[in-house]
């Protein structure tokens, strides 16, 4: 059996070409496409994934504009900043980098950024107009993993599929877009009880619990498509990838699958919102 490697950070590379092109377009038509990151506090791995992202818009001629806060934020606070980003004409995406400070509300923040500028796929309305089949960004690792599932070409209709975790903006999310392809769903998590038994009914199996190494290699189907959209200090994910090619018919690789299109997905979606801005 030919395995397929789905290689998110080839696609993602790809894509950045094509993405550059087009922030030029704009550019030549005035509008020069920018993603502004709110981060909170000085978390750590916070602090490197804003980086990253910032870097990234770098690399295709896309500005960014760096919020930063200091850990005694209020949510009064942050609303206001969110406003005043929803407000500027110059911003094409919002992002609040996740996890704020306890004292804030996430969610009233989240829910705050205005539809159009949501390119990180995180306020109840765009889920909602998601499920529904109605225009919205998707949460960007699902969004991701759904293009990385097209560009492979691998068969969604009819399959079926099991999301292992429940995440506002990845287990949840991650089972509408596949329901929308026509898949049969099944979502479960960390207290789903059979949870084996459920797995290997999986013609489609998705890791995005949160736990290293929580999926055990036995647990697969036999050709099933494996994407695991965990990463732990481990250098794991959430599914045992231990001798993954004697048994998928296609996996994404832990790092260099999911990761790339997660970050690949909200500049993608960034550039959408500055091009619908032009209308």
């Amino acid at each position: 059996m030919t395995i397929k490697i789905l290689d998110g950070k080839s696609l993602a590379l790809a894509t950045e070409e094509s993405i550059a092109q087009q922030v030029t377009e704009l550019n030549n038509d005035g509008i020069f496409p920018t993603l502004a990151t709110i981060l909170v506090g000085q978390d750590p791995a916070s602090e490197t994934y804003v980086k990253m992202k910032r870097n990234t818009c770098a690399r295709v001629g896309m500005k960014s504009i760096a919020v930063e806060m200091s850990d005694k934020t209020t949510t009064e606070e942050l609303l206001s900043k969110i406003k005043e980003l929803n407000d500027d004409k110059n911003v094409h995406g919002i992002l609040l980098q996740h996890p704020v400070p306890s004292q804030i509300d996430e969610r009233q923040c989240f829910d705050a950024i205005d539809l159009s500028k949501d390119v990180d796929g995180v306020t109840c309305l765009g889920f909602g107009n998601m499920s529904m089949g109605l225009p919205a960004f998707g949460s960007c690792t699902p969004a991701g993993i759904m293009r990385l599932l097209e560009h492979y070409q691998i068969e969604i209709q009819g399959k079926n599929a099991v999301v292992v975790g429940r995440s506002p903006i990845l287990g949840k999310p991650m089972a509408m877009m596949l329901l929308n392809k026509n898949a049969t769903v099944t979502i479960c998590h960390s207290r789903t009880q059979n949870i084996e038994d459920i797995i290997k009914q999986a013609d489609i199996l998705v890791g995005a619990v949160g736990i290293p190494r929580f999926i055990k290699h036995e647990w697969i189907k036999e050709s099933a498509v494996v994407v695991d959209a965990g990463y732990h200090p481990e250098k794991c994910g959430d599914i045992d990838l231990e001798n993954i090619e004697l048994k998928a018919s296609a996996y994404t690789p832990v790092p260099g699958g999911v990761g790339p299109m997660t970050i690949n997905t909200l500049i993608l979606q960034t550039l959408q919102s500055a091009q619908r801005s032009k209308i």
